[in-house]
């Protein structure tokens, strides 16, 4: 019988929860995921799946801080520590310092944990740290191993640094970085034609006409959402679908791609939006298993031409097929902390150059796919000033054939989100409420 199926000690919800760090650690798993899997397999479902999720992204999250804490309770260095055991700390360190779990349970509970997936010795050992971890509150610990917003807000610091330089300053940096640890609330998305936002569950986006806020609980559960007609969808990748539909063009506008599309959310709006105008979108992403993502996402919407798996730096188009083009383009993902809070400690700074090259590669490639007249939005999530700035002006530097245009006037109820460059516009967490999405509006003269 697999371990995971025996009879254990170990709390269902916390084990969860163990296993989530053991597959980012391992196996380069994303939290959202790997996570669902596991709540159905061991049967969690309600506020023991939510106490199990928070305890898991939680921890990630606030990752940095814990590693500190920890170093100043043991003696010797946490790289000498086993994994598993780590693991087990970090988890004990979020339900005492940032979770109402009483102090006992939190530490008895961790230490059945160990003892049950690791050894009885390990236990002790747990067992002594964390009654050391729970001598303090968080805001105590922070006062005593560092202030620096690398330890107090758990980012790295070349993270810290970039976020810096993209705000202009330390003026709304801490705000910015607490906002990256906060849990994302869960945000639908009507898909015009086939859903309302009326008949979602929830209260009004701010900024999307079509999307809600939940208060909680399964969005599955929403009839629209189970059957297909709407989804699941930050509200900033809602706004680039939407200026992306909304921008004008000369002339026909009948052919639209989204040229990175998986794992399908923006590409499921944008078909919607695409019907409701009489013209029909191409849905193109490189990875084989993404396209079919892509496809399951697009199933039963009208408006689609098609679902192509093909690299977008050399797409099987001919060049001035397309009326307008979506780039929403790989890039680091510091933008999205909430919602994918391993990226700030699997990203490096040496991802910077690959991926930046490949973006100009997608953009110019979406110029050349695209006919004069047309349009390109460029989207990343990431605010990083190489994946923003620095690739829109490589591009329009190195063709004659492109003009930067306002994007902020496609979406005009949006405010305070001036981009770095001008015309361009930059979504924070902190004053939007929605992941850091950069939007720049390309057109091909």
């Amino acid at each position: 019988m697999p371990r995971s199926q025996r009879r254990t000690g170990a709390d269902p919800a916390r084990l969860v929860a163990f296993e989530v760090l053991k597959a980012v650690r391992v196996e380069d798993a994303y939290t959202n995921l790997v996570l669902p899997a596991l709540l159905r397999r061991h049967g969690l479902t309600g506020r023991d799946a939510g106490f199990a999720t928070e305890l898991a992204s939680g921890t990630i999250r606030w990752q940095g801080t814990y590693d500190a804490i920890l170093a100043a309770c043991i003696d010797r260095p946490l790289r000498k520590v086993e994994s598993k055991v780590l693991d087990a700390l970090r988890l004990g360190c979020h339900q005492l310092l940032a979770m109402r779990v009483p102090t006992h349970a939190a530490i008895s509970t961790t230490v059945d944990l160990v003892r049950d997936r690791v050894s009885a010795g390990a236990a002790g050992f747990a067992n002594a740290v964390l009654r050391k971890v729970a001598q303090q509150d968080l805001e105590a610990w922070v006062a005593q191993v560092g202030t620096d917003p690398t330890t107090a807000y758990s980012h790295p610091g070349w993270v810290v640094d970039e976020l810096r330089a993209a705000l202009g300053g330390d003026a709304e940096l801490g705000a910015l970085l607490a906002a990256d640890n906060e849990p994302p609330k869960v945000t639908l998305v009507a898909r015009p034609g086939r859903s309302t936002r009326d008949e979602l569950p929830g209260e009004p986006t701010a900024f999307s006409p079509y999307g809600v806020v939940l208060p909680g609980g399964d969005p599955g559960q929403a009839p629209a959402v189970a059957e297909g007609r709407a989804g699941v969808q930050d509200e900033g990748s809602q706004l680039v679908a939407i200026a992306a539909a909304a921008a004008p063009v000369e002339g026909l506008d009948a052919r639209w791609l989204d040229l990175c599309a998986g794992p399908g959310g923006k590409a499921a709006l944008l078909a919607a939006l695409a019907a409701e105008c009489g013209a029909g979108l191409v849905a193109s992403e490189r990875q084989v298993h993404r396209a079919q993502l892509v496809r399951r996402s697009l199933r039963g919407a009208g408006g689609v031409l098609g679902v192509v798996a093909a690299d977008g730096t050399a797409a099987p188009y001919r060049p001035g097929t397309f009326d307008r083009v979506l780039v929403d383009a790989p890039c680091t993902g510091l933008g999205a902390l909430r919602r994918r809070p391993e990226a700030r400690w699997r990203r490096r700074p040496a991802d910077l150059v690959e991926l930046t090259a490949l973006q100009r590669r997608l953009v110019d490639g979406a110029l050349d796919l695209t006919r004069p007249g047309g349009i390109v939005l460029y989207a990343t999530c990431s605010p990083v000033l190489a994946e923003t700035s620095g690739v829109v002006t490589a591009v329009l530097e190195g063709r004659a054939d492109a003009v930067l245009e306002d994007v902020g006037q496609l979406l005009p109820d949006v405010s305070d989100a001036a981009g770095p460059l001008p015309g361009t516009m930059q979504l924070w967490p902190h004053r939007h409420g929605t992941d850091a999405m950069f939007l720049a509006l390309l057109r091909k003269s």
